[in-house]
């Protein structure tokens, strides 16, 4: 980072100070770059005293560099998201909530013992009331099942609720989780049992759901899209998605940029 800085800076000190380099007179042959060897130390010089008065310039050149590279990271992976529209909102076994006549949908993935998860769900709670002409959709993944048994756990009774029970069942279960307020590492068995059992789940029942299968092909998509963690949430028109419509959101957010992404699918925006 600092070697780019450096060269953005030489490069706009090159453009500013190439008239008064280029005045000298009996000058030593020019480089490929239109400027001899001593303009260019001087240039160099010129270059190194004006940032170390202004500082702030390599701030402003940095910032600069990173809304880029977010613009383009945020094209690439709303493109991936587009391509990727039926698998995203098609799914059966992915658990969702909304009319049929949608023509936006919502779909979050996430895990149940993700802090960041938890702190959200209340959010989509409270977007969820304020439209419910929206489809939401539940992606679950457990990315930290490998240090938590139950993040793999509580993701399987939610599909097993799913399947068995329906939606709104599911959601029961999908906010009680949550509202246990035991995240990273403290959910139990008998959380999920408890939780479970309230939203109607009977273990008794024979319910054929492959959590693994679904969970995996989850994964697939989340990394096809370029999600790094959870929650992810990719908000889309479920026809005419483009990238022009289309949101990809990374972590905690407001609830009014989750609302004006619904807007922009919707063609509000």
């Amino acid at each position: 980072m600092k070697q780019t800085l450096l060269k953005v800076a030489m490069t706009a000190a090159l453009l500013c100070c190439a008239a008064s380099a280029g005045a000298e007179t009996h000058a030593a042959p020019a480089t490929n770059d239109g400027f001899t060897p001593q303009q260019q130390a001087d240039i160099g010089k010129i270059a190194g005293d004006y940032l170390l008065a202004h500082p702030e310039i390599l701030l402003q050149v940095s910032q600069k560099l990173q809304a880029q590279q977010a613009d383009r990271l945020s094209l690439s992976m709303r493109t991936a998201a587009v391509k990727l529209q039926g698998p995203l909102t098609t799914d059966p076994d992915v658990p969702s909530v909304g009319p049929a006549d949608a023509r936006v949908a919502v779909i979050e993935f996430f895990d149940y013992q993700c802090v960041y998860c938890s702190r959200m769900a209340p959010v989509v709670e409270q977007v969820m009331k304020a439209r419910p002409d929206v489809k939401y959709i539940f992606k679950d993944w457990p990315i930290f099942a490998g240090r938590w048994e139950t993040s793999k756990t509580a993701a399987e009774r939610g599909l097993q609720v799913w399947k068995q029970k329906g939606a709104q069942a599911y959601m029961a279960y999908h906010n009680g989780i949550y509202a246990t307020g035991h995240d990273e590492g403290k959910l139990t068995q008998a959380d999920i049992d408890q939780v479970s059992t309230a939203a109607g789940f009977a273990p008794s029942d024979p319910v054929t759901v492959s959590a693994q299968v679904i969970t995996e092909r989850n994964d697939g998509l989340a990394q096809a899209i370029g999600l790094t963690g959870t929650p992810g949430f990719i908000i889309m028109p479920l026809s005419g998605a483009m990238t022009e419509n289309t949101t990809v959101l990374g972590g905690a957010v407001p609830v009014q940029q989750l609302q004006d992404a619904i807007e922009r699918a919707s063609g509000k925006h």
